[in-house]
């Protein structure tokens, strides 16, 4: 298993290994000791799948306000997507930015999203499925989000016009989105 950090103070892009030969593969997809060897000790309580049928469906940015924050361990399972996490901690030198990553079945990468972070992905191909843990349940009373096309952010998605639900397409741009996060340096 391979784990990297990136730009973003404590999102990390993990490779598992990969065993393939004619029959097919064989993959770890989550290994708790592994984790917690490269510093990643997080407590997944919930697993989430979701399956958008459409290229081009757009999910996102979506985060819990503290006390219900959630990490995320993503992975896409079939398909394609285009992910995307945006750096929403007050204080933080990467306030405001974003990275984009592609998570594919035939890859095998996921992402690890901190608390502090909202995260969201637009679909490359038809039929692709996503799932990921999260170690904190869901709260409706919690949930928020971000506008995708915020013109601040500048993200650079592959699509022109998504496929959104109408959740998605109310979401405030970054500057009025209620958050209550602050930087408290590297998460692992």
């Amino acid at each position: 298993m391979k784990v990297s950090s990136i730009v973003l103070p404590g999102v990390k892009l993990i490779e598992p290994d990969v065993y393939g030969d004619n029959r097919g593969f064989f993959s770890e997809s989550y290994n708790e000791q592994k984790l917690q060897e490269q510093g990643i000790g997080h407590r997944f309580v919930q697993d989430n799948h979701s399956l958008s049928v459409e290229a081009g469906v757009l999910r996102g940015l979506h985060y819990q306000l503290a006390p219900m924050a959630q990490t995320k361990l993503v992975r896409c399972t079939s398909g394609a997507i285009y992910d995307v996490v945006l750096d929403i901690r007050q204080g933080s030198p990467t306030f405001g930015r974003w990275q984009g990553f592609i998570l594919s079945a035939s890859n095998f990468r996921q992402l690890l999203v901190p608390q502090g972070f909202a995260h969201g992905f637009c679909t490359l191909v038809p039929n692709s499925e996503v799932q990921y843990k999260v170690d904190q349940f869901y709260s409706a009373e919690h949930d928020r989000g971000i506008a995708w096309d915020d013109p601040a952010l500048g993200i650079d998605w592959p699509i022109a016009k998504p496929i959104l639900s109408s959740k998605d397409a109310g979401h405030p741009v970054l500057l009025r989105a209620e958050t209550n996060f602050a930087f408290e340096g590297e998460q692992g």
